[in-house]
């Protein structure tokens, strides 16, 4: 399943690899797309939107909620 997150205090690559690793470490097999410019985390995997929100806070990372 295909989930966007609007992701606040993401800036530069390192940024980008925490939030994808942070996804891996619960489905390792998810595809994971940052757009750091725009701020969003596109995330193909069957893990409940709330553990991929959650594992990418816990990074220190800020998840909008849905809209």
């Amino acid at each position: 399943m295909n989930q966007t997150f609007d992701v606040q205090g993401m800036t530069c690559g390192h940024c980008a690899r925490a939030v994808t690793q942070a996804v891996k470490t619960l489905d390792a097999a998810a595809e994971v797309k940052v757009d750091l410019a725009g701020g969003k985390v596109e995330v193909q995997s069957q893990q409940p939107r709330e553990a991929l929100a959650r594992a990418i806070e816990e990074e220190g990372y800020r998840v909008a909620a849905p809209q």
